[in-house]
Formats: C-alpha cells, structure tokens, sequence
C-alpha cells in the first residue's frame, strides 16, 4: 500500500528540493509513496489525506499542537532531523519516516 507523506515547512522552498530527494530514493528502493510539501498552515485540510506529516526544523515548535489534532485521526507528525534536512539527506528523512509509520 501507498504510504503517503507531507513535509510541512514555514514557506515551502527548501522542502520541495527535499520531496524531490525522497521521491528519488524512493523509486531507487522500489517504494510506493506519495511525498509532496506545503505550509505548515495548510495542515488541517491535509490532515485526511496523508498518513504521516513531516515537519521542517523552523516549524518544529508546532509539533506538540499538530500531534495532538493528528492524534484523533491516529496519525503522526514528527521533525525531520536537522542534519539531514540540512544535507538535503532524502534518503534518511525517507527511511526515519517509513520507520514512524511502521511504529503506529
């Protein structure tokens, strides 16, 4: 089954170059996912739609909110490590967020 990711940032730039990353390592492991980015303020309307929300390190302050509305529709909103946000890393924030969805 698909597994679907969205990575949630203050404007959407650097994340897009991070979603190409991961959807590289994605297809190079023959993973079947769906990985797009927005603003962090279009979390609620996405919320159905994904099964895990990524956040990116200058929105990390709105994880304990964003958990708890994802919470009632079980599912998760981690922060990508800066590390590998930083490097561009797609394959690490690839496998770390295949790994919490696999942690449900």
């Amino acid at each position: 089954m698909e597994k679907k990711i969205l990575l949630l940032c203050a404007a959407g730039m650097s994340t897009s170059l991070l979603v190409t990353k991961m959807i590289k390592a994605a297809e190079e492991k023959n993973i079947q996912v769906k990985i797009e980015a927005c603003p962090v303020e279009k979390f609620n309307e996405k919320l159905k739609e994904f099964d895990i929300f990524l956040l990116g390190p200058q929105v990390r302050f709105k994880q304990a909110d964003l958990s708890n509305t994802a919470a009632e529709y079980n599912k998760k909103v981690e922060v990508i490590n800066m590390v590998d946000y930083g490097t561009m890393n797609g394959a690490k924030v690839l496998e770390a967020a295949l790994k919490a969805l696999d942690t449900k």
